[in-house]
């Protein structure tokens, strides 16, 4: 079961699995009423859960529902949806869920990839929230709940160089921060093929999740690189003082479970995922 399909992620996640199926038969929430998909608002309780069930709990819940910063909506809402969506999951028995987190909750990068046994230092707003959120998740596997707070990062398609891209004007270009090494930024980033193969392996996953995880390819991944594979118009800029030039996670633990291809963490790799994507079909809510 998915929450919150209506986002960035969960349109990218649903176009990935029409190409290529997930272990688990995906089953898609919605607050509004439409066709194919499990009309219940987390907010309003788990009892119209159980009604809009009727066959028996999933085997698993993803939740993607979610603030994210840009919008009117306040940050703080991300804890009482994680709230809203474990405890209906203990009301009807779904016994696993993964917790779209991220790599927000960690904070201001040293000089090593930041790795699940780093104590978060979220210097952001959507941070905190997102951390406060883990709180939640992690009271709930306290009491029982098998919870995994996934700490994603950048999503090719859903990230801020695919959005700022598609509101370039007619002939404009991105504008990359160049450092003093001559080089761009380096980040984690994950194709959203392989991060919903990466998700449907963790809802299948026979062996019990730990706490929390980092899910992003292994690596490195060069922004200009990435511009530059999927044909976007960039150019260099001097990157200003306040610039972090690599920020990235330490995927190993991820590896050990999930086996992702060399291909998959290359910026070729990454960009011709995006473009091999099925058109979008109806959007859930």
């Amino acid at each position: 079961m998915v929450t919150g399909g209506s986002g960035r992620i969960g349109r990218l996640l649903a176009r990935a699995w029409a190409a290529a199926p997930p272990p688990l038969d995906p089953l898609w929430q919605s607050r509004q009423q439409e066709a194919g998909a499990l009309h219940w608002a987390p907010l309003e309780g788990p009892e119209g859960l159980l009604f809009a069930l009727g066959d028996g709990p999933p085997a698993a819940m993803l939740v993607l529902s979610g603030v994210t910063p840009g919008g009117d909506t306040p940050l703080e809402l991300n804890a009482a949806l994680a709230r809203a969506c474990l405890d209906a999951a203990r009301t009807v028995g779904i016994p696993r869920v993964l917790y779209a987190s991220s790599q927000a909750v960690y904070g201001m990068p040293g000089d090593a990839p930041f790795s699940e046994t780093d104590a978060p230092r979220p210097a952001s707003a959507y941070g905190r929230a997102k951390l406060d959120a883990e709180a939640v998740c992690a009271a709930a596997r306290s009491e029982g709940l098998e919870v995994c707070a996934l700490r994603i990062g950048n999503v090719f398609g859903a990230d801020a160089l695919m959005r700022n891209a598609a509101r370039l004007a007619p002939g404009g270009a991105l504008e990359i921060d160049r450092f003093a090494d001559g080089r761009g930024p380096l980040r984690s980033y994950i194709g959203p093929a392989t991060l919903a193969h990466v998700l449907g392996a963790l809802a299948a996953d026979t062996d019990p999740l730990p706490p929390v995880l980092n899910v992003a390819a292994p690596g490195a991944v060069a922004m200009a690189d990435l511009a530059t594979a999927a044909r976007l118009p960039w150019r260099w800029t001097p990157a200003p003082p306040t610039a972090v030039q690599s920020v990235l996670l330490d995927c190993r633990a991820l590896a050990r479970r999930v086996h992702v291809l060399p291909e998959e963490a290359t910026a070729p790799g990454i960009a011709a995922q995006l473009a091999r994507l099925p058109k979008p079909a109806s959007r859930l809510s």
